[in-house]
């Protein structure tokens, strides 16, 4: 259970964090472009929360999920 917590957690956060460098700064990271997703799992994602959550969202993205994850109601 504590698990689906956790997951909970993480996709509340892609829908609410802001990408806080770079070209899309202040992008909500749902928001991001994939490409741009692609180039970091290329060159390796962040290390740490920030990475973590880059890593969902690319695997969101790829599997065709972000309609799903964009229908969460926050808080």
């Amino acid at each position: 259970m504590e698990e689906v917590k956790s997951n909970n957690t993480q996709l509340i956060e892609i829908l609410s964090m802001k990408m806080p460098f770079g070209k899309y700064q202040n992008r909500r990271l749902i928001d991001l472009p994939e490409p741009y997703l692609v180039w970091f799992k290329q060159k390796g994602f962040p290390k740490g929360k920030l990475g973590d959550l880059l890593a969902l969202c690319y695997e969101i993205k790829l599997n065709g999920l972000e309609d799903m994850v964009r229908k969460i109601k926050i808080g």
